[in-house]
């Protein structure tokens, strides 16, 4: 069966495609193809520019900008090349070292550093390279302004129902009155917090070697500063030195990256719970798109799919960002090869967060607030008034003023005549007594209006 949308696997490849066709450059097989090569060519390159290795360059401006041609250049045919290489070695890394051997065939100063190609170097020296830029570049042109495209729309609808009331209910029940616009801002905050966690995570790279002790280095240039050199090859790829590694680089970085990933997931999917109950109780409606079924029999139903569609794939994305991060930090002695097959997941686990964050900002788009809903849920429970009555009831000193509230209120409803009479008998000062009575629940609201519209 050839592999079309219809017949792969993945939904990634399959309906969902188009949708985590952003992420194909970084975390498909020809995408971890292309790192490694960037990765070999730039160590050549800044093998043969270096003085003190003089076997080796330097190369003259044409031979570099023709090295990094094949990576500008780098086509399918050229990833297809490599894997045919592969089925003969069974090693795909020793593939491309073979590939970039075939490409410098007819460049005299390449050539005649041919062998200098993976020089020194383990396959890990390559692949954690590899992995880390893919990922450094993923998170920031892909994930990252995808969470802020989320975060941007939640802003919009926190400014725009900043002074709109809106029934609490803690524990399910009834509570302290907000304004929707204030709920959307507690999401948008945390959010934030979320999307800066995952763009502070410094990317850890490391070249240096069998065991992470520079031995093939030290043996071939004994007098040479290889730790400082392999420094600097790691911060020109935009990444940071870690000193300290057996075979592989411990991935403790992706591992931190990944639980930010999960910690944004885990907001996103409680946002799409409250959403979903809120279009339940009728807080929102949701447009009508002509042609749309929602079920398939009962022509009513018009279902709220993108938040059930986010929070399926925002726990996928989570089961998958949690045992990777589990499972990469650990290995046995210094390598074993399992991190090798999970890490190709990696693009999974974005995959799905990235349909997650998508199809939340779907549904937000659709929704119409039903402002009559809400102010009908508040005129229906008065009996929320009972805090702010017995708080003042306290500053003024009156007796029992909770046990006298709660005699009223719990597990009552009360209208706005009853709260108003219990109010109209208290001896509290005029002016208190004249605030409280013009109290509504709608009117009950503390700052979150001005949470919001600061947000």
């Amino acid at each position: 069966m050839p592999l079309t949308s219809l017949t792969a696997v993945s939904p990634l490849d399959g309906r969902y495609a188009s949708q985590a066709d952003a992420l194909r450059p970084y975390y498909s097989e020809f995408g971890l193809i292309h790192h490694r090569v960037r990765v070999e060519i730039e160590w050549l390159i800044a093998l043969a520019q270096e003085p003190a290795l003089r076997e080796i360059g330097p190369f003259s401006k044409g031979t570099i900008d023709a090295l990094r041609k094949l990576v500008g250049d780098f086509s399918e045919a050229d990833g297809a090349r490599v894997k045919a290489i592969e089925a003969e070695t069974n090693h795909d890394v020793k593939a491309i070292e073979y590939w970039l051997k075939e490409r410098v065939r007819d460049n005299a100063e390449a050539l005649k550093a041919a062998e200098f190609i993976h020089f020194a170097c383990t396959s890990e020296d390559i692949n954690n390279l590899s992995h880390a830029m893919s990922t450094d570049a993923a998170r920031r042109d892909v994930l990252l302004p995808a969470l802020e495209q989320l975060i941007a729309r939640l802003r919009e609808l926190a400014h725009a129902n900043a002074d709109l009331p809106m029934l609490s209910r803690t524990h399910g029940q009834p509570a302290t009155p907000t304004t929707l616009g204030k709920e959307m801002a507690n999401v948008v905050a945390r959010l934030t917090r979320a999307r800066d966690a995952i763009a502070a995570v410094k990317m850890l790279g490391k070249i240096n070697g069998a065991v992470g002790n520079y031995n093939a280095h030290l043996a071939a240039y004994p007098e040479f500063d290889w730790e400082g050199f392999a420094a600097r090859f790691v911060a020109a790829l935009g990444l940071e030195f870690n000193p300290y590694t057996t075979q592989i680089e411990p991935h403790d970085s992706l591992a931190t990256l990944f639980d930010a990933v999960a910690r944004a997931n885990t907001i996103v999917l409680d946002l799409d719970r409250d959403m979903w109950a809120y279009i339940s109780i009728g807080y929102f409606k949701q447009r009508v798109k002509a042609g749309e079924v929602g079920s398939s029999t009962m022509p009513h139903k018009v279902n709220p799919i993108d938040f059930e569609n986010s929070e399926g794939n925002a726990g996928t994305a989570n089961a998958l960002l949690r045992f990777l991060a589990d499972k990469l930090p650990v290995s046995r002695w210094q390598r074993d090869l399992s991190d090798s097959t999970v890490l190709r997941n990696v693009g999974v686990a974005f995959g799905h967060s990235l349909l997650g964050w998508k199809a939340c900002v779907r549904g937000l788009g659709k929704l119409d607030v039903d402002p009559a809903r809400l102010a009908a849920d508040l005129d229906a429970n008065w009996e929320v008034l009972g805090e702010a009555v017995q708080t003042v009831m306290r500053r003024y000193g009156l007796p029992n003023p909770y046990e006298q509230l709660k005699e009223l209120t719990r597990g009552k409803r009360l209208d706005g005549d009853a709260m108003r009479q219990f109010i109209s008998g208290l001896g509290i000062p005029d002016a208190e007594k004249q605030r409280l009575l013009k109290m509504t629940p709608g009117s009950y609201i503390g700052k979150a209006a001005e949470l919001a519209k600061r947000i």
